[in-house]
């Protein structure tokens, strides 16, 4: 369901459930927010538990090398969990909050909003990585980060490359509008969406994107391509893929909504 249209050719995504995904970019390979427990249930303050519903469509000895973690938060088991833990210690470098490159330690770097890092290719080019916030709730930050935790996005950049946007555990609309000021249009959006809530949690009020928010994040940032992570396998997760094609389609976007390679 790509947009044919558009002339640059779109890196391929790999899905795998949750928010976890694969891609390769520039000759690296990136994988966001690792998730590979089976399911369970894990206990959370305030009485809450989050529960996974579903296994991830691939184990992390199946996918080969990996070169660079980008993490939205260190702080939720469904944005990482144990196995993605484990995982972190075979890859040369975590990109991730400026609290979790902290509490991560030895192979992670914080990024705070409009850091960028420059990392090298294969090929003697260079791959710009630059976090841009995200709020992962309801309201302003000094609203949602003190239940919440801290959240980074990421734009990948380069030469000769196209423009990748990984939203990471964002709800705010408004600083999707501030990133498309500064980098769009975006060629390939990862969004992570599925509009999870809590009643407990700001009177029940979008910790992430819900599907019709999704697509206008896409036509916000002007995106070529969004593939939606972040809509399944978890029970808190209200919306997923019927509701994904719903909203797209009443956008008149649906041509732009690619689901994914599954595993």
């Amino acid at each position: 369901m790509v947009d044919t249209s558009t002339p640059v050719e779109q890196i391929p995504v790999r899905v795998f459930g949750g928010p976890t995904a694969l891609f390769e970019y520039g000759g690296l390979r990136f994988l966001t927010d690792p998730t590979f427990d089976a399911p369970r249930e894990y206990p959370m303050p305030s009485g809450r538990r989050l529960t996974k519903t579903a296994a991830a469509s691939a184990a992390p000895t199946d996918l080969g090398r990996i070169d660079v973690v980008l993490l939205s938060h260190d702080e939720h088991p469904d944005n990482l969990d144990e196995s993605g833990r484990a995982l972190l210690a075979d890859v040369p470098l975590t990109l991730t909050t400026p609290g979790g490159g902290k509490r991560l330690g030895a192979g992670a770097k914080g990024l705070a909003d409009w850091e960028s890092v420059d990392l090298d290719r294969p090929d003697g080019g260079r791959i710009t990585v630059t976090g841009v916030p995200a709020l992962h709730g309801p309201g302003t930050r000094e609203e949602v980060e003190p239940f919440t935790g801290q959240v980074v996005g990421f734009v990948l950049t380069g030469q000769g490359l196209p423009t990748v946007y990984v939203s990471g555990d964002n709800a705010s609309v408004d600083l999707v509008k501030e990133i498309a000021g500064r980098f769009g249009p975006v060629d390939t959006a990862i969004l992570f969406a599925g509009a999870p809530r809590f009643p407990q949690l700001f009177d029940g009020g979008l910790l992430v994107l819900d599907s019709a928010q999704a697509a206008d994040a896409a036509r916000i940032l002007d995106a070529r391509r969004v593939v939606p992570v972040h809509y399944d396998s978890w029970g808190h997760f209200t919306e997923g893929r019927d509701e994904l094609i719903a909203a797209f389609t009443a956008a008149g976007l649906l041509g732009r909504l690619d689901l994914g390679n599954r595993g």
